[in-house]
């Protein structure tokens, strides 16, 4: 075995072309399973699009790797489901580009996350962990509450999502900005369009308690406040009982 390992070793083109061979099964198996995609995912009906605001806290998650600690995907065991809620469907992330299930857990998961808090606990958590978890071990975002969330470009990001499957329309693209701001201030002349675009069970309220600002802490917690509410299909009947 070592001499044909080393025999391949000193062939530069076997060795290219092995390596070829090894990444491309890896690829086949990844992309493979795409093409039936729409085959195996399901659809609901009250499925729902994230906000714009929804979307620049999802970008902000991302920047800030939370996915690193903080999974979002319930598996179907019986003690994640009595602590999580129930088990994760693929249609529930079937508008997340990227998919943030992840694996690892630092901290607890958060596909059940959304308005199990209020808005306040959440701006405490992420100001400082400690003052609402002592044990907890997550570093602080200060800066959140101090950054305003750069909302002026959101209508590139809605078009981009469109782009790869996303249902925006142009309506919700030409007025991502203003709805944007329209969320994170209920009193505020675009609040309205907010929940006529994306529908009357959306969280439109200050979520920093700021209501001159956009901040990223707003954009962030709008987004942790949808976690599992896009749609209600995991909570059916029908679910439970399988």
């Amino acid at each position: 075995m070592l001499g044909w390992h080393r025999k391949i070793e000193r062939n530069a083109i076997g060795l290219v072309l092995g390596i070829i061979g090894v990444a491309s099964i890896g690829g086949i198996v990844e992309i493979a399973p795409l093409f039936t995609i729409g085959e195996t995912v399901e659809t609901v009906s009250d499925m729902r699009v994230y906000t714009p605001l929804e979307v620049a806290g999802r970008n902000i998650y991302v920047r800030e790797g939370c996915y690193a600690c903080h999974s979002q995907m319930i598996r179907t065991l019986r003690d994640e489901v009595e602590r999580y809620g129930p088990y994760s469907l693929a249609v529930e992330s079937q508008y997340d580009h990227p998919h943030l299930w992840g694996s690892k857990r630092t901290g607890p998961d958060l596909a059940r996350l959304g308005n199990k808090y209020s808005d306040a606990w959440h701006v405490t958590h992420l100001y400082n962990p400690r003052d609402v978890v002592p044990e907890s071990k997550m570093p602080a975002y200060r800066w959140l509450l101090r950054d305003a969330a750069k909302v002026d470009d959101l209508g590139g990001h809605l078009a981009a999502l469109r782009a790869v499957g996303v249902p925006y329309t142009d309506e919700m693209i030409a007025n991502a900005s203003a709805d944007a701001f329209g969320q994170a201030n209920p009193d505020s002349g675009e609040a309205g369009g907010v929940t006529e675009r994306y529908g009357a069970g959306t969280n439109v309220r200050l979520f920093d308690g700021d209501a001159v600002r956009v901040t990223e802490m707003d954009a962030l917690v709008a987004y942790l406040q949808i976690l599992g509410g896009l749609t209600d299909v995991a909570h059916t009947a029908d679910l439970a009982e399988e």
